[in-house]
């Protein structure tokens, strides 16, 4: 190159960077750097000036260079890339590079810049926000406090005294481990658990105790068995799960982030496994399979309870809930295998564990000796009379005595009876007496008193071949003060007036 020629070249480096203020002496930079390097800081301060212009189409290309040859901040170049497509109204475009700049440099807040404006209200980039953004919602907020609900009936119990002390630990791991899985899915369905990454697979380490658990707990309820080292045999599979799933709960909190974001760029969920099919299959042939076992001893429970004239409502509806669970565990294993992560039948296995939860710490408070499977509910959902002190035999003795008193002494005649008066003729309390009533009888006082009352009346009606009797005199004989009242009661029983029924007796006999 001659003199002139060079001359001219240098003029033109030295007006290019007089220009775009570049400001750079051609003989440092080719002596300390490399001409990429030099051209891309050059290509990424005139894509800066562009974009400061608001020049966006000329910035893009330049931007794009940097994501190409500089990886160490790939990040910064991705941001403004995605301001650019967004300045364009590109949605598709800027959600992209988005969510490129998610799963190489996990920033949310940047989704909140003003400068994505524009496009906020576009398909693309809500459903970029609905997947990474952290969110309450009506959901998150019902499981976290179930799954709080859960924790504290799990130490309530564990603390127990009066509670046998493996029936105790049985139940209140099982808890515990229902707790886990509710408060991982209310990370979940939040997105909070790109904010913790280190809850991934949080509650997956408990897969396989669901069923032995249950299982170990009724055996020992119902048969009394005492745990033994072959029993850690049921801890078999979640030992050798352990094994597995044990490296990845020691990852750090970026390399945890890094498998999540990694699912979701495969299109996945981020909280599942990558054995997610394998694992759904093996646990829901694990909670059949037990289920199976529970039932039997359900069963077994249940014929002896008959056996000696009580119930096992808590145990049935343990038992149920758990049957519940497992079908609903079922569809949503078929859920999530699909990716799908939303809708009615994904929550309603989370909420039958969650009734699961807040079952046993509804009994752990009302009457937390039903662990032991020395007492069952004698109401289904309100136990009434849970701390009357009234024993099994002394309930049983009251209840012949009370009949005895209706049918042989026909107490009900009197027409001034009252439940303190049956009280002080069976030698008890009023309270107990209402017990025995509602327990044995399932009625009221008032319930019971008219049920004998109405009875006789029929079987004087039927007797009374002649018509001998007025239907005033019949209310006085069974105890009833007036004849409305009698009416009253009568067709409630029947269906019928007194009169009514009188008409559809057969005819008098010659």
């Amino acid at each position: 190159m001659g003199p002139l020629k060079t001359s001219f070249f240098l003029l033109f480096l030295w007006v290019s960077n007089v220009t775009f203020g570049m400001g750079i002496p051609l003989p440092k930079v080719v002596k300390d750097v490399g001409y990429h390097q030099v051209f891309l800081k050059d290509s990424i301060k005139l894509a800066d000036y562009h974009y400061n212009l608001q020049q966006y189409q000329k910035a893009i290309p330049l931007y794009q260079k940097g994501v190409d040859f500089d990886v160490k901040n790939k990040g910064k170049y991705l941001k403004k890339l995605a301001l650019c497509e967004a300045g364009l109204g590109n949605s598709k475009k800027s959600t992209a590079y988005l969510e490129q700049l998610l799963i190489t440099d996990f920033d949310v807040d940047f989704i909140n810049h003003e400068g994505f404006d524009k496009i906020r209200s576009t398909s693309e980039f809500k459903s970029l926000d609905e997947k990474y953004i952290p969110k309450h919602t009506i959901w998150s907020f019902v499981y976290l406090f179930i799954a709080a609900i859960g924790f504290y009936t799990a130490i309530l119990i564990n603390f127990n005294k009066k509670i046998e002390v493996s029936a105790r630990l049985l139940i209140s791991a099982f808890i515990f481990i229902h707790s886990v899985f509710i408060f991982h899915i209310s990370l979940a369905v939040s997105n909070y658990q790109y904010e913790y990454p280190h809850s991934y697979l949080m509650s997956t380490g408990f897969s396989f105790l669901y069923g032995p658990l249950l299982y170990l707990y009724f055996r020992k309820v119902v048969l009394n068995k005492k745990f033994g080292y072959t029993d850690l045999l049921h801890l078999i599979p979640t030992l050798v799960f352990l094994v597995y799933i044990i490296p990845i709960y020691t990852l750090s909190h970026t390399e945890k982030l890094s498998l999540m974001l990694q699912r979701v760029r495969q299109g996945l969920n981020p909280s599942d496994s990558e054995l997610l099919v394998l694992l759904v299959l093996l646990k829901l042939t694990s909670l059949i399979v037990y289920g199976y076992f529970i039932r039997k001893l359900y069963f077994i429970n249940s014929k002896k309870v008959a056996a000696q004239n009580g119930n096992n409502v808590w145990q049935r509806n343990l038992y149920a809930i758990h049957v519940l669970y497992v079908c609903s565990y079922g569809a949503y294993g078929i859920l999530i295998s699909n990716t799908i992560a939303s809708g009615f039948l994904y929550h309603f296995q989370v909420l039958s564990m969650a009734l699961m939860v807040l079952y046993l710490g509804y009994s752990a408070n009302i009457q937390p000796i039903v662990f032991n499977g020395v007492l069952r509910y004698t109401n289904q959902l309100f136990p009434k009379y849970e701390k009357s002190g009234l024993t099994f035999s002394l309930s049983l003795e009251l209840k012949n005595n009370l009949e005895h008193l209706f049918e042989v002494d026909k107490i009900y005649k009197e027409n001034t009876i009252n439940l303190e008066m049956v009280a002080e003729r069976l030698n008890t309390t009023r309270h107990n007496t209402s017990q025995i009533i509602n327990e044995h009888f399932n009625l009221s006082f008032h319930e019971l008193v008219n049920k004998y009352r109405i009875q006789e009346a029929k079987e004087i009606l039927c007797d009374d071949q002649q018509r001998n009797l007025n239907i005033i005199d019949i209310a006085y004989e069974v105890g009833y003060n007036n004849k409305v009242t009698f009416n009253k009661a009568f067709k409630k029983d029947t269906q019928l007036t007194p009169s009514q029924f009188l008409k559809l007796m057969p005819p008098l006999r010659a």
